[in-house]
C-alpha cells in the first residue's frame, strides 16, 4: 500500500462550520493517519515509513515512528475555527473535540476584530454602515455581511498555512484544504472566494447524505472519534447572522444552543433533493423539463405544482451561481455528478435564468396533470 502524505491545514469554520462537511475531511485525514501509522510500526524501516518520516519533518531521526495517529496528525494537519460574535459555543465545542480526537495542531481564534476593520473601511469610504436584515437592514446589506465573514476565513487561512510552520520552528507551508460538498456546488450555495476556496477539497464530489453516512461510521469504526456522530446528527448552519433569541440560553448571552440559521430553510430545498436534482442533471443530463417528468414519477408525496416549483427554484439557482463552478477548487471525484465544471464539463456558465421556454413548458403540464386529476376525481364520484 502507498501513502502519499502532506501537511495540511484545515479552516473548520467553514461555509458550514464545525459541521459534517469541514468534520468529514477530518475524518478522512485522521484515518489516513491511521493507516499511515499502522504500516510504520510493522515496518519501522520500509517505505511508508521513511516517507512519513520526510512529511512529519523527523529525518533526522531514522528510527522515528509516530506512537500514535493522534503524533503524527499533530505534524501534518492544523485546524482552525474561525468563530465571530454569531458563532454557537457548541459549534466552538465540537470543532475543538474534534480536533482532540483526530490529534490535529488546533487553534481557536475569533476574527471580529478583522470583519470590524474592513467594515470600517467601508463606511469611512462611503459613509454607511451596512445591517443585518435582524436589525433593521435589508436583504444586500444582509447578504454583504456574511460573504465579508466567509471570505475573510479564506485570507485567514491562507495566511495561517504560510506562517504556522515559522510558528512551529519548522519549514516551508501548509496545503489548504476546502470543504465543500458537490450538492452545495451545484446549487451554488457558497460564497465565491469564501473559505471553500482551497488547493485542494477531499469531499468536492461527495453528497451531503453520503457525507453523513459517513461520520457515522467513521464514529464507530475509531472510537475516539465518537464527537462524528452528534455532527452528524447537528442541523446543518452557516452561523453567519446573529443568533436569534429563541431559547433561554440565548436570551442570556450564552451561545450554547444551535444556531438558527438553518441551510436548508435558505436553500428551499433539502439535501436530499439535492442530491436527487445532482443527479439528474449530471449524469441523466436532464434539463428543467425532463426533470420534471422524472421527478413527478418519483415523488408520489407532492403535487405537480410543488414538484414543479422545486425544479424552477433549483434551475433558477443553478443558473445564476453556474460561474462559482469556474473557480471551484479541485476535488477528489467520488461521485458521478461532480461539480468540477471548467474541467469535465462543456455546458455553458451562462444562461437566461428564466428558462422562459422550459418553464412555460411545465407550466403547461402542471395544467394538463390538474386537468386529468380533476376527470379522475369527477368519475369516482
Amino acid at each position: 500500500m502507498t501513502h502519499c502524505c502532506y501537511r495540511m491545514l484545515l479552516n473548520v469554520h467553514k461555509h458550514h462550520i464545525g459541521g459534517a462537511d469541514s468534520s468529514s475531511v477530518a475524518a478522512i485525514v485522521g484515518a489516513m493517519c491511521h493507516m499511515v501509522t499502522k504500516a510504520a510500526r510493522e515496518d519501522p524501516q520500509g517505505s511508508v515509513a521513511k516517507e512519513c518520516r520526510r512529511v512529519c519533518r523527523k529525518k533526522d531521526n531514522e528510527d522515528w515512528v509516530p506512537s500514535t495517529p493522534q503524533e503524527m496528525a499533530n505534524c501534518i494537519l492544523h485546524t482552525t475555527f474561525m468563530g465571530t460574535e454569531n458563532s454557537s459555543e457548541t459549534t466552538k465545542s465540537r470543532a475543538q473535540r474534534l480536533g482532540e480526537a483526530v490529534g490535529s495542531y488546533h487553534l481557536s481564534i475569533k476574527i471580529d476584530l478583522i470583519v470590524t476593520a474592513v467594515l470600517k473601511v467601508f463606511e469611512i469610504t462611503t459613509g454607511r454602515m451596512p445591517q443585518f436584515t435582524s436589525r433593521g437592514g435589508t436583504m444586500t446589506e444582509d447578504l454583504a455581511l456574511q460573504n465579508i465573514q466567509a471570505r475573510l476565513r479564506m485570507v485567514m487561512a491562507y495566511c495561517l498555512a504560510q506562517l504556522l510552520p515559522w510558528t512551529r520552528s519548522s519549514q516551508g507551508f501548509l496545503l489548504v484544504l476546502g470543504s465543500a460538498n458537490v450538492d452545495e456546488g451545484l446549487r451554488g450555495y457558497m460564497t465565491k472566494y469564501d473559505c471553500s476556496s482551497a488547493d485542494l477539497n477531499p469531499i468536492g464530489a461527495i453528497s451531503k447524505q453520503d457525507l453523513k453516512r459517513m461520520l457515522l461510521w467513521a464514529s464507530e469504526t475509531y472510537p475516539k472519534f465518537d464527537v462524528l456522530a452528534e455532527i452528524a446528527d447537528a442541523p446543518p448552519t452557516a452561523e453567519l447572522r446573529p443568533i436569534a433569541d429563541n431559547s433561554e440560553s440565548s436570551a442570556n448571552g450564552d451561545n450554547a444552543a444551535e444556531h438558527s440559521q438553518l441551510d436548508e430553510e435558505e436553500m428551499g430545498m433539502t439535501y436530499e433533493e439535492l442530491g436527487w436534482f445532482g443527479r439528474l442533471r449530471k449524469i441523466s443530463r436532464c434539463g428543467p423539463v425532463s426533470m420534471y417528468r422524472k421527478l413527478r414519477v418519483t415523488w408520489h408525496h407532492l403535487s405537480a405544482k410543488e414538484v414543479a416549483d422545486k425544479v424552477k427554484r433549483f434551475f433558477f439557482y443553478y443558473a445564476i451561481n453556474r460561474h462559482k463552478m469556474c473557480t471551484i477548487t479541485p476535488a477528489y471525484h467520488a461521485e458521478g455528478y461532480s461539480p468540477d465544471d471548467n474541467r469535465f464539463d462543456l455546458r455553458q456558465f451562462l444562461y437566461n435564468t428564466k428558462w422562459t421556454r422550459q418553464f412555460s413548458v411545465i407550466d403547461k403540464l402542471v395544467e394538463d396533470d390538474i386537468v386529468v386529476d380533476g376527470d379522475d376525481q369527477k368519475k369516482d364520484n
